[in-house]
């Protein structure tokens, strides 16, 4: 039966009307030529797959759990934000729009504020009304904007917004560049927002396309209020925000070269020649400049050994007074 089940396959690559040459193919023509018992389509693609006729269905490595990468989040001891903007939307016969998105990775808490432009400036005051009202998260994630990460013109340097994070006592945490999978969750609620509200419905105006984004967060927070309380507690917001930093720890996520090297603040760092073309974490020190940097792997996100430290020069532009 094997060594038929093979020549029909060759047989109907080559003769068959349709092209088809496939388990389904080979079991009809087995039954026209009334063979009995009829092998099951999985018997037949069994035998195919051993026989390196087809490929045999792709073993997945099971994805890491949400914020692997930080060992509180890993342990659902802490909830993270992350934010990203929207860009390029434009208004018919209208302005420009942007729109920075946020939500928080454990309770999935949205939030959305469209804008003609979204500057530093905006974060600024958006992100605190946000978390005075529900509070702070642990953490804070951004992608490498210059309206998140500062300017990219002075080496050392780190914007208003990292400093306002810092005053608060949120750790900001910046994703490598151009790497998939750590922004996923504020992708996909990006992609959420544009097909619900920007696709949705033809926009007058700016005013007319906030109203329309502030009545689908309010929705969106009451469908996931359950997971919202059920999320770790957020800090609370001080009354007052303060002028210098209630905890010094910034992260960067990053990935070394071929020898072993990474950027850092427009810095090459060293960080260790046998860990190449792999993820790092690197947690600063604002205050003393102290970095240590810690190996990640998605298959063990258990196992996070320090690699080395190192020590860097920070300036941090208050978010008080103007940048530079």
């Amino acid at each position: 039966m094997v060594r038929r089940i093979l020549q029909l396959r060759q047989w109907l690559k080559q003769h068959s009307p349709l092209g088809e040459y496939g388990a389904h193919a080979v079991r009809a023509q087995l039954g026209a030529e009334q063979i009995a018992p009829l092998p099951s389509l999985s018997t037949i693609g069994r035998i195919l797959v051993r026989h390196g006729q087809i490929q045999g269905p792709r073993r997945r490595q099971p994805p890491p759990p949400p914020g692997w990468y930080l060992p509180a989040l890993l342990h659902g001891q802490a909830e993270l934000d992350a934010f990203d903007v929207v860009e390029g939307l434009v208004i018919r016969r209208g302005p420009a729009v942007d729109v920075l998105n946020g939500i928080s990775l454990y309770g999935s808490l949205a939030m959305s504020w469209p804008n003609a432009s979204v500057k530093t400036a905006d974060v600024l005051r958006w992100l605190p009304a946000h978390w005075r009202r529900f509070g702070c998260p642990h953490y804070v994630q951004f992608d490498n904007d210059t309206r998140f990460q500062g300017t990219h013109r002075h080496p050392d340097c780190l914007g208003r917004v990292v400093h306002l994070c810092l005053c608060l006592g949120v750790v900001p945490v910046f994703v490598p560049p151009r790497e998939t999978g750590f922004q996923a969750k504020i992708e996909s609620y990006n992609d959420l927002w544009q097909d619900k509200v920007w696709h949705r419905w033809r926009h007058p105006s700016v005013p007319a396309l906030e109203r329309r984004s502030d009545q689908f967060v309010v929705a969106h927070r009451a469908k996931h209020a359950a997971r919202i309380e059920a999320a770790p507690v957020r800090l609370a917001f001080p009354a007052a925000i303060p002028r210098q930093p209630a905890q010094p720890q910034i992260i960067f996520l990053r990935r070394t070269d071929d020898q072993g090297r990474l950027r850092l603040l427009h810095r090459t760092v060293r960080v260790d020649p046998h860990w190449l073309h792999r993820l790092v974490r690197a947690e600063l020190d604002a205050l003393s400049g102290q970095v240590q940097f810690f190996a990640l792997r998605r298959r063990e996100p258990g196992c996070q050994p320090l690699l080395r430290t190192a020590e860097l020069e920070v300036k941090l532009a208050p978010w008080h007074r103007p940048e530079f």
